[in-house]
């Protein structure tokens, strides 16, 4: 049973057992303010281990700098970016931002897409020890505003405008709601009232001289929100070293090297695009290529172009760029794609690896709080390993608990995922959600369900958390759930995943009407929008009943609910079909 709890580095070593006894975690005050699940012991056994550097990413790029100083390190469109003119660039906006005020501790937050500024950003945010906090473009006023108060940001980077929405008029209401939040800086935009510019406080920077602070590599260097459970999102707190380690594994289980190429579609504002599109690339001295928005056709362009090797991206990144590779010569170059962050296909895998002539394809397994619990496959695991698992557990101890949660099941069980190891987050902003996500021996519960097989693989099958993954991103079902509850209209509501041909999950709503109201999917959007949510929570699919299916206590059956929307799809594609092969009956001729 060890051995199948208990997962090997690619080194063969084990990871430490960081924490300091059952109950008994320590704990630090970061220099951000934040409470994190950090103490002496914990640094000292992860730093022997060797699985905390102790390196952050500025002494990364500095290394990449002093060895190939006119290297393309980022591909931008038709712009190709140095690490000179990067490291120079991050510099100056780190000069800038210090004259601007801001201290070691304190947060800055990019709404931006995948374009070279948010590598400059990253760069500057851990050379001054200030704490990064991404967020994807696609929230809006609700989700930002809870965003930049929970973070206590200081200057917030956002773009003017983008794909129809206007950023900084958002950006200008907030401030104004928010006393902490000193500096809105545009990105590719001129100045506007009471704002600064990017370009501007570069050239600010680049007049002072700046003095780096010491860097602590067990400091906070990332906040990232993801959708919780509970409704509100929750702040993922890691540090230099929890990202480090996750980055060195993935090196050497994919034997990642400077000669490769990434190419990278998903949003540097989630985990995947933020490790293996502004970290990595650093890290190891390779090149990244970078889409601002996703085109099959014109990633495997880009591939073929630039010699691109390796990518990590959800389901609908996977099923469309192996539909462009049977088109284009099967992008020879590619030789890695991890896919995770929502349901993947056996078959959707297996048609990808044949697509792709020299690639390897495989799923994955983690989140913001545990980046890469598994890493696909080793050179000497069976292919379809990559497809009918989740992947080899590497870099973490994984144990399944049962549905208490306080015992752990027997060997080829049905249990939760709980995590330990070196890339586990080490707290939300909020700490007791911190003490709600640990247990007393330390290990994450990550609320999906899963069996472990052939020694260490393991393979998800199902969800303890109320979420609803569509296209990678977490969509909160309480969160929709709330706001809908709080309109006269609804009178009962419960908000579950469905299935989606090319997103993997949809939004469906089963909506009890009050007494007298009429609903619409329209009028459900309505409300949502009135509330400034993203609308990728928008429900795709309304679904009017008379009442809620319910436990002996009242619980409402949402297993139930997703049973149910599941068959009643099935059921219409099978009609579907049957209605578009049936004979036409020809017209009587008068």
């Amino acid at each position: 049973m060890e051995s199948e709890m208990h997962a090997k580095l690619n080194s063969g070593k084990d990871v430490v057992n960081s924490f300091n006894g059952a109950g008994r975690i320590e704990t630090t005050q970061d220099i951000s303010g934040w409470k994190i699940r950090l103490g002496p012991q914990i640094i000292e056994q992860y730093t022997k281990s060797g699985e905390w550097p102790g390196l952050t990413i500025w002494d990364a790029a500095l290394q990449y700098l002093e060895s190939a100083p006119n290297q393309v390190v980022v591909v931008d469109g038709t712009q190709k970016y140095k690490v000179r003119q990067l490291v120079e660039a991050a510099r100056a906006l780190a000069a800038g931002l210090h004259e601007a005020g801001l201290r070691p501790g304190d947060v800055i937050s990019f709404q931006l897409p995948n374009w070279w500024e948010t590598v400059v950003i990253n760069l500057a945010a851990c050379a001054s020890g200030l704490v990064c906090n991404p967020i994807v473009p696609i929230y809006r006023e609700g989700e930002v505003r809870y965003i930049l108060r929970d973070a206590r940001t200081k200057a917030f980077f956002v773009t003017p405008s983008f794909r129809g929405f206007d950023y900084a008029a958002m950006a200008s209401q907030l401030r104004s709601e928010l006393p902490a939040l000193d500096h809105v800086i545009l990105v590719r935009g001129s100045s506007q009232s009471g704002m600064l510019t990017f370009d501007a406080l570069l050239d600010k920077g680049r007049g002072h001289v700046w003095n780096p602070p010491t860097l602590n590599p067990n400091a906070v260097k990332l906040v990232l929100y993801t959708s919780g459970t509970t409704g509100s999102p929750k702040g993922v707190l890691h540090t230099h070293n929890t990202l480090m380690s996750e980055i060195n594994a993935v090196i050497r289980c994919w034997e990642v090297s400077s000669k490769d190429v990434v190419i990278m579609p998903s949003p540097v504002t989630h985990v995947t695009g933020y490790l293996y599109g502004l970290e990595m690339p650093f890290v190891v001295q390779c090149s990244v290529v970078l889409m601002e928005r996703w085109e099959a056709a014109l990633a495997a362009n880009l591939i073929d172009l630039h010699g691109a090797t390796l990518t990590v991206g959800a389901t609908p990144f996977l099923t469309e760029l192996t539909q462009q590779a049977v088109k284009c010569g099967g992008l020879p170059s590619m030789r890695v794609f991890a896919s995770g962050g929502a349901p993947v296909p056996p078959e959707i895998v297996r048609k990808a690896r044949n697509a792709m002539v020299n690639c390897a394809v495989f799923r994955v397994y983690g989140s913001s709080e545990a980046p890469t619990v598994t890493l696909g496959l080793s050179p000497n695991d069976a292919a379809d390993f990559g497809a009918t698992t989740d992947g080899r557990i590497v870099n973490n101890f994984v144990r399944l608990c049962d549905s208490a949660g306080t015992a752990e099941v027997p060997a080829g069980q049905e249990g939760e995922v709980t995590v330990q190891g070196p890339e586990v987050m080490l707290g939300y902003t909020n700490w007791e959600h911190t003490e709600e996500a640990f247990d007393q021996d330390g290990f994450f519960h990550t609320g999906d369900l899963a069996v472990i097989s052939h020694g260490n693989f393991l393979i998800i099958s199902g969800r303890k958390k109320d979420l609803i993954i569509r296209g990678g991103e977490n969509i909160s079902a309480k969160e929709i759930e709330d706001v809908l509850h709080a309109n006269a209209s609804i009178g009962e509501v419960a908000v579950v995943a469905m299935p989606h041909s090319r997103l993997g999950e949809g939004v469906c709503a089963f909506v009890v009407a009050a007494q007298g109201a009429v609903v619409t999917l329209g009028s459900i959007a309505a409300i949502l929008d009135a509330a400034g949510l993203a609308r990728q929570k928008y429900p795709e699919r309304l679904e009017v009943v008379l009442d809620l299916p319910r436990t002996a206590s009242g619980k409402v059956q949402k297993n139930l609910l997703r049973d149910r929307i599941a068959l009643m799809m099935k059921e219409e594609t099978i009609l579907n079909k049957a209605f578009k092969s049936a004979p036409s009956i020809p017209s009587e001729k008068t």
